[in-house]
């Protein structure tokens, strides 16, 4: 049973950051994480888009909109999944939501929304 929680959401003036957190569980043992995860948004009236996306591996891939500004990562020891977020924009604001896809090998990351299959509440996040 696979348990996703965001949380680290806030509101903040543009140039600032944030960190969001992912604590997840019900994962498979192993010295790699199963599987891919990711970060998605969604702002009032938009569709969901991907921001970044990290492998089994280690090896990360974001969105245009966000290189330079974001960094994602995982700890295994913690089984958190984060999301550094700095030099904050209004249009950066939305839902950020924390997700799976429990592939078995992969190779490499990608966010493509449809194959993800586990997702958590969401945290909000609010730039003005």
């Amino acid at each position: 049973h696979v348990q996703l929680v965001e949380s680290g959401g806030g509101s903040v003036q543009a140039g600032g950051s944030l960190r969001l957190s992912c604590v997840f569980s019900g994962f498979s043992g192993y010295t790699r994480w199963r599987g891919n995860m990711a970060w998605f948004r969604q702002a009032p009236g938009n569709e969901r888009e991907g921001v970044a996306a990290i492998d089994s591996e280690g090896t990360t891939t974001y969105a245009d909109s966000v290189k330079g500004r974001f960094t994602i990562w995982q700890d295994n020891t913690k089984n958190t999944l984060t999301l550094q977020m700095n030099g904050l924009k209004p249009e950066d604001s939305g839902m950020y939501y924390c997700a799976h896809d429990p592939v078995r090998c992969s190779n490499g990351p990608y966010l493509l929304m449809p194959r993800y299959k586990n997702w958590g509440r969401g945290t909000q996040v609010t730039v003005s």
